[in-house]
């Protein structure tokens, strides 16, 4: 008996197991209304290998179907998101870290072609590709305890990647405070500066959601498919991060653009990088270096003078590393 009762607690305890697993997210889906909550708050809801996987499947599966009138994105626990899985990351080979931020800019690139509205819900934290998701989102909710932050640069891995989405939705002055700071971004000020939509007491946070999820919505048509097309391409063609002098590049050469920017961005500094936490802050040289290295990549987004931005993104690494070595020369 004592056998069975212990089998009992075992067994109950795989299916527990089992479950935080497999359940990254919760998906319902009411009256055309798809909610994907991130259900993964031990882990801050980090945009794990695993996380986005699901999160592909979530949002994509079923977005061409005709019942389907609008998409919202939640979380359960303190932190929408913290980003990246650091330690997955650090604990992978070059191949696998290509793979994450593979499939990281082809969920974000993909929220925007959905041809339904995407709406983010955030009541805590949204950092680094946490606040990439949120920015790449149609319309962003917010409680007023929220903060958004891109905080890379305080330990000298530049968020490169997150400062593409970032840099759409707010001013140049607002998206260098956060990047080359990597201080946070209280509620008041992210909807000041145009990275959320609506901001509302946590107890309200629910009714605001359902006003946006509710009839003013626009059900999918071929009518309003055309005509979040168009508005998404009149907007990005007008975004100082993307703008080019010939032509605006398409979503397809935006997500080789995120992705490239990443993989050189981890490629630098990744094996100085654990856990968040460099393993030597006495390496002044490495933390200078490697944020300068995150800077130029960024900042090359913002020049739209004589020539089309990074047709070739790597063609920069002799220029950047040419700056590093002088900046670790002065350290």
């Amino acid at each position: 008996m004592a056998l069975f009762r212990k089998s009992k607690v075992l067994s109950s305890f795989l299916i527990r197991r089992c479950s935080n697993l497999s359940n990254l997210t919760i998906v319902s889906v009411d009256k055309g209304v798809k909610r994907i909550t991130l259900n993964n708050p031990k882990k801050r809801n980090a945009l794990s290998s695993a996380m986005l996987d699901q999160l592909e499947r979530d949002i994509f599966d079923d977005a061409q179907d005709v019942n389907l009138r609008c998409i919202v994105l939640q979380s359960n626990g303190p932190v929408f998101s913290s980003g990246h899985d650091l330690k997955e990351l650090y604990n992978s080979d070059q191949k696998t870290r290509e793979e994450i931020f593979k499939k990281c800019s082809e969920v974000m690139v993909g929220i925007r072609n959905v041809p339904v509205p995407v709406i983010a819900v955030v009541n805590g934290l949204a950092a680094a590709a946490g606040c990439q998701l949120v920015a790449s989102c149609d319309i962003s909710i917010a409680s007023s305890k929220s903060q958004f932050s891109t905080p890379g640069a305080s330990v000298g891995l530049f968020c490169s990647t997150p400062g593409i989405a970032v840099s759409r939705n707010v001013p140049l002055k607002i998206a260098s405070y956060m990047l080359l700071t990597g201080n946070n971004l209280i509620a008041k000020d992210a909807i000041q500066a145009g990275l959320i939509s609506r901001m509302v007491e946590e107890q309200e946070l629910e009714i605001e959601t359902e006003k946006s999820e509710g009839s003013n919505v626009m059900v999918k048509n071929l009518s309003h498919k055309e005509a979040k097309e168009a508005y998404t391409i009149d907007v990005v063609s007008r975004t100082p991060t993307i703008k080019r002098p010939q032509e605006s590049p398409t979503e397809g050469e935006l997500a080789k653009y995120e992705e490239n920017t990443s993989l050189f961005e981890i490629n630098i500094g990744i094996s100085k990088y654990k856990v968040g936490v460099l393993e030597s802050y006495s390496d002044a040289s490495h933390i200078t270096g490697h944020s300068i290295t995150g800077i130029v990549c960024w900042w090359s987004h913002f020049q739209t003078e004589s020539k089309p931005v990074h047709s070739n993104h790597f063609s920069l690494q002799k220029e950047i590393v040419a700056v590093i070595k002088a900046v670790r020369e002065l350290v």
